[in-house]
């Protein structure tokens, strides 16, 4: 015996119309659209701490504290543009994963005012767990010792 229910679904199916949708974008366009790339380092950032920037990835050595706060702080004025309020440190803890920690931009003053702002030291080294946090975190300082790094290459 045939199902009405079925045939009823088939039916609306074949009665349906295409619906319009938007252009989708080329695929260059999308891939990394929201990656603060070299090309964007290099309109955000005048150009002598740029060069400096080109230097550090092409010789190594460590980047200087008064290019990584300029850095930092355009990193910072280009996602908050984009609408991002977070950043996170990927690292990779020996437990062949990749782990993450989050933080935000906007830092609480004592007098009950935010700000938001990303040091250059927080760009070249961070902590990706919480033993240091005021909270104590779940373990003991002097067992955490990890940090991330930003890999400038």
């Amino acid at each position: 015996m045939p199902n009405p229910q079925r045939f009823a679904a088939l039916q609306a199916i074949q009665r349906r119309r295409p619906v319009a949708t938007a252009a989708i974008a080329p695929f260059g366009e999308l891939w990394a659209s929201d990656v603060f790339t070299l090309d964007t380092m290099k309109e955000a950032l005048p150009g002598r701490i740029f060069k400096s920037v080109q230097r550090t990835i092409r010789e190594g050595g460590k980047l200087d504290l008064s290019v990584a706060n300029a850095v930092a702080d355009a990193m910072k004025t280009w996602a908050t543009s984009r609408g991002a309020l977070y950043y996170a440190h990927v690292f990779y803890p020996l437990t062949n994963s990749t782990a993450e920690k989050h933080d935000g931009f906007i830092s609480p003053k004592s007098d009950g005012r935010v700000i938001t702002e990303f040091t250059g030291k927080l760009l070249v080294q961070g902590e990706p767990d919480g033993s240091s946090f005021p909270n104590g975190g779940i373990r003991s300082t002097f067992e955490a010792r990890g940090y991330t790094a930003w890999d400038i290459t």
